[in-house]
């Protein structure tokens, strides 16, 4: 029987996408629920899988527009795959508990092929990559098909095993490289270009002492990992938070629609996730109404769904606010970019211990410096830095964030 694979809806707003590539080749026969190519549209990359076991027929090229909705591939599951080894070897494990007697000549039948054990050792020992790998398959070729193919192992060759920095690149071939723009990666473009151009964008900065959150985080890891199954992570704090801030400063919470302000009584907070695609802004929504734990399973789930490819475009549509953390790249200070429709942005950086006076001493502390990006058509001066400061407030004293963003003497006499 022949089944087709058709392309399916990343999202309501969505009609277009393209198959930024094809995991298998034309004619390879595949398992049912196996990843069979990854799908790119403007907002996110997906995985097609098969719905059956066959083998396959592709319809659609690779970096095409394509109509959600269209035949992707074809299978034909009159073809079923072979057995795989692996479970061959397990049938044969279970019969040498049933008998005994063959584990003999199962061992001699090992040591008559030991070339074999030699050729999974190197092929495990060398990285392929995913293109290289399906080109390979394509033409047929093993490694080492490849390796034997390759140029002759030279003197320098050697010496940069051995002495790595030592050799310089001035023997290297120059080269250029091109890559077509995926999907995502223009889309992110066309806006970020939009944003230059069509908000007032400023950016205000602040620093803050996270000794605190820090102190927290370190006392309570073990019991925190016993409960939650995850760490207790930097950017929860900073989440819990942006949230609180909001309520207070309400405009920061909002974006421009033609002639009107639109204001929202919920955080939807996006956070930028890094992926091997780009950079993703998966959303955690009512963000507002959760305590550290919840924000903390929620954006650890978001990050791997975005990470794997698994995330769907309404995780990634409808914030109101976003965060950005690049201080896990070493980031000390920048100036983040607006997501758009939203009016602003939160940007961390990396910790860093610093002199800092505290009571009329110098201190070493471990200090992040912050920056709030804002559309100042929407919002003025003292509310960014007032938004900033209620940021630094609760990270040096995160025990505020039980009370609303209140002391306790405050919450304790209802001020």
């Amino acid at each position: 029987m022949i089944i087709e694979i058709n392309i399916p809806s990343p999202g309501e707003s969505i009609s277009e996408v393209e198959i930024a590539a094809w995991l298998v080749s034309d004619g390879d026969v595949v398992d049912k629920n196996q990843e069979i190519a990854e799908i790119e549209s403007e907002k996110a990359t997906l995985s097609l899988v098969a719905d059956e076991a066959g083998k396959i027929s592709i319809k659609q090229p690779e970096h095409e527009s394509i109509a959600v909705g269209d035949v992707a591939c074809t299978i034909d599951t009159s073809v079923q795959p072979e057995k795989s080894e692996s479970s061959e070897e397990s049938k044969t494990l279970e019969s040498e508990k049933e008998d005994p007697k063959q584990t003999e000549t199962q061992s001699q039948i090992k040591e008559d092929k030991p070339e074999s054990k030699s050729e999974l050792k190197q092929e495990n020992s060398v990285k392929i990559t995913p293109v290289a790998k399906k080109l390979m398959q394509a033409e047929n070729l093993n490694l080492e098909d490849i390796l034997s193919g390759l140029r002759k192992i030279t003197k320098q060759d050697v010496e940069s095993v051995i002495n790595p920095t030592e050799l310089s690149d001035d023997n290297e071939a120059r080269h250029e490289e091109r890559e077509r723009m995926s999907s995502l990666r223009r889309k992110v473009s066309e806006r970020l270009v939009a944003v230059k151009n069509e908000t007032a964008m400023l950016t205000t900065f602040n620093e803050v002492d996270m000794s605190e959150v820090m102190r927290i985080r370190s006392e309570n890891k073990v019991a925190f990992i016993e409960k939650y199954g995850v760490k207790p992570g930097m950017m929860s704090f900073f989440t819990r938070a942006a949230a609180l801030a909001l309520r207070e400063f309400p405009q920061v919470n909002a974006y421009i629609d033609g002639d009107e302000f639109v204001k929202h009584n919920y955080a939807d907070i996006g956070i930028a996730v890094q992926t091997p695609k780009g950079l993703m802004v998966p959303v955690v929504r009512n963000a507002d109404k959760l305590g550290i734990p919840q924000l903390e399973l929620a954006i650890q789930t978001l990050a791997e769904k975005a990470r794997n490819k698994k995330i769907s475009v309404d995780e990634l549509s409808g914030g109101t606010f976003s965060i950005t953390n690049g201080g896990v790249f070493g980031s000390m200070l920048s100036t983040p970019i607006i997501n758009p429709p939203q009016s602003a942005i939160l940007g961390m950086h990396n910790i860093l211990d610093r002199p800092v006076a505290i009571n009329g001493q110098v201190e070493i502390r471990p200090m992040m410096y912050l920056a709030l990006s804002y559309d100042h058509r929407i919002i003025d001066g003292k509310e960014s830095v007032g938004f900033l400061l209620k940021i630094k407030e609760l990270i040096e004293h995160p025990e505020r964030m039980l009370y609303s963003g209140k002391s306790a003497e405050q919450h304790l006499l209802g001020l």
